[in-house]
């Protein structure tokens, strides 16, 4: 009697307690229904890649089943548009501005780092709860503050300058076993590149699933050297393709088969349909159609488009864009034809996660919520893209102004290309109004550009950053510049040009003047054996090494000359600065009366 007794209790016990969880579950269930995760967001870009360069928009010889079938599952801008190069496009995405406004309107020659008081989509998305991650390729800078892990980003793993194997990315690297910068901190890898920067995605993701994230995946493949594993490369091997393409075309099925890899994972963790997720590339083709040469014909693909990368024609500028987010009240499975830009991303992302997003700046770029849901929009929206690639920004330099269908070229070609895709038939002639309406907004355009343009300064002194290191790669200069290790091998050129840089306070200031990177080792006046690369065998300089025999130095105008360096791989050089903006100048010296540019350069405040 006692022990049924005891057991009846007990049983009473258990289900009050049983019932109470249960009512604190539900509870916290209606909370979670009321207050539910914000989407993550992922921005994926890849660089190189054209619109013609997917199986998904015609191409017969390239193989991306795994994007092919998330176009399909997601919603497709087709008259998406980006910069015609790599930079342009980088600054437009992350400050919603066109890149002439920023110093971003090249690629090299100091006109490729992001102004510092620019406001990022990262430093938005931080500010608002969100954690921030970048991977891959930056191309908006390689010195404090201009780093991506200065702007905005809480984590950065990532490769120097506009490619893996350029002048300010680590020495040696070829896409294999690489050494890439975690937050500003050398670290070497194992694998290839486009490999690397998605296990780094998919391990991100796994360790994000309590709060919301954005990670912005920036790969660095297909850009040129086309290096690729044997495998990918011999998919193409019996393909109507040139040896350059082949490996082009590997790269894409390589970043195919990654890009299917994450998805997968986002599935299986059951993040996808939370998660917005954004594919597109930073300009058109660099390799996917040949040049054709002698009257052959061309190989290749490039969607029946005009241009490729570096074009102000459609080919040049016009990408893939797919964007997907199951859970939110977004179009699938369907495609819009509405003007949308890169310069759109940063106001439209923040929309459509709800943050309060009010600009610091005057925006290029606009809420494109509207399209993405499928309602009507004014479709007399205009946006102007332009290839600049010099010292400063010219009016009229390579311009396209944008309406619709309608390409306004040079500021004298109409094109329909709802009608001629290909943009054969000028018909300027034939829609005078048009062509005057389309100038006039550019020459609008241009007046509210024409203040924002000036060139970054590079802190040396301050004491986030010093010493400080600066490579050719950002020195302002019209020659030709060796913006990669294979010509800093060769020694092809040594420009002459200037650094822009600001004095953080006054004092003695040493330099040191390299000619290879300092991580190295290499003397100044190395032979050809010892600068010798795996990957840059056929990259070595001809004739002996040079003798170099001091070094100078000019701030403005005011010259410092060599003291005797305490290392064999640069000379040293000591200069009492000034605090301020100044122009800095380097030469090394030889016993001919050589004046070479040294390639690298240290700046230590003492």
């Amino acid at each position: 009697m006692i022990e049924n007794q005891y057991l009846k209790k007990t049983t009473i016990a258990l289900l009050l307690l049983f019932c109470a969880c249960a009512e604190k579950k539900s509870k916290a269930d209606v909370e979670t229904e009321a207050n539910p995760k914000r989407p993550n967001v992922i921005v994926i870009v890849t660089d190189d890649q054209g619109y013609g360069d997917l199986s998904y928009h015609g191409n017969p010889i390239v193989k991306t089943p795994h994007l092919d079938a998330f176009a399909k599952s997601a919603l497709e801008l087709t008259n998406f548009h980006v910069g015609t190069t790599c930079a342009p496009t980088r600054a437009g995405l992350m400050t919603g501005r066109n890149a002439n406004r920023n110093n971003a309107w090249h690629t090299i020659a100091g006109c490729s780092i992001l102004l510092e008081d620019e406001e990022t989509m990262p430093e938005v998305f931080q500010r608002n709860g969100y954690k921030t991650t970048m991977l891959g390729k930056w191309h908006l800078g390689d010195n404090y503050p201009f780093r991506p892990h200065d702007r905005g980003f809480q984590e950065a793993f990532y490769h120097g300058g506009g490619g893996v194997q350029q002048t300010p990315d680590y020495w040696n690297n070829d896409y294999f076993d690489d050494t890439y910068f975690r937050n500003g901190t050398p670290e070497k890898t194992s694998g290839y590149c486009t490999d690397v920067w998605f296990n780094e995605a998919i391990s991100y993701t796994k360790s994000s699933q309590k709060e919301p994230f954005f990670l912005y995946l920036a790969l660095n493949a297909a850009h040129g050297p086309f290096n690729v594993p044997k495998s990918y490369a011999d998919k193409y091997a019996s393909a109507p393709l040139n040896e350059t393409q082949k490996r082009f075309y590997g790269m894409i099925s390589n970043i195919d088969d990654n890009f299917g890899r994450l998805i997968a994972h986002l599935k299986d963790t059951d993040q996808f349909d939370n998660t917005i997720i954004v594919f597109t590339t930073d300009n058109g083709t660099a390799a996917g159609i040949s040049r054709p040469q002698n009257g052959q014909k061309a190989l290749g693909y490039n969607a029946g488009l005009r241009g490729t990368k570096g074009s102000h024609y459609d080919g040049g500028h016009k990408v893939p864009f797919f964007i997907s987010w199951p859970d939110g009240a977004i179009q699938r499975q369907t495609k819009t034809d509405d003007l949308v830009a890169h310069v759109d991303l940063l106001p439209t992302l923040t929309a459509l996660v709800d943050i309060d997003f009010i600009p610091k700046k005057t925006l290029d770029g606009q809420n494109m919520v509207a399209t993405l849901k499928g309602e009507k929009i004014n479709g007399d929206r205009m946006l102007v893209v332009d290839t600049q690639r010099n010292q400063l920004p010219e009016k009229g330099r390579n311009p396209c102004v944008m309406q619709g269908p309608w390409r306004l070229v040079n500021g004298t070609e109409l094109y329909n290309t709802e009608e001629d895709p290909g943009q054969q038939n000028d018909i300027a002639k034939d829609h005078p109004e048009r062509v005057k309406q389309l100038n006039a907004h550019y020459d609008q355009w241009w007046a509210d550009i024409q203040s924002d343009i000036r060139y970054a300064e590079i802190p040396v002194g301050r004491t986030e950053a010093n010493p400080v290191l600066l490579t050719i790669h950002d020195m302002h200069t019209p020659d030709n510049l060796p913006w990669n290790q294979v010509q800093i091998r060769k020694g092809e050129a040594h420009p002459s040009g200037f650094y822009s840089i600001h004095v953080a306070e006054a004092g003695e200031y040493q330099f040191k003047l390299y000619r290879y990177a300092p991580e190295s080792k290499l003397a100044i006046n190395a032979t050809t054996e010892e600068i010798t690369g795996t990957s840059f065998k056929d990259a070595l300089p001809e004739g002996k090494a040079l003798k170099i025999d001091g070094g100078l130095i000019t701030i403005d105008d005011t010259k410092f000359t060599s003291n005797v360096g305490e290392s064999n791989q640069y000379i040293t050089v000591s200069a009492n600065l000034s605090p301020g903006s100044h122009e800095l100048r380097s030469s090394f010296l030889t016993s001919k009366g050589d004046d070479l540019s040294p390639y690298y350069i240290e700046i230590k405040k003492l």
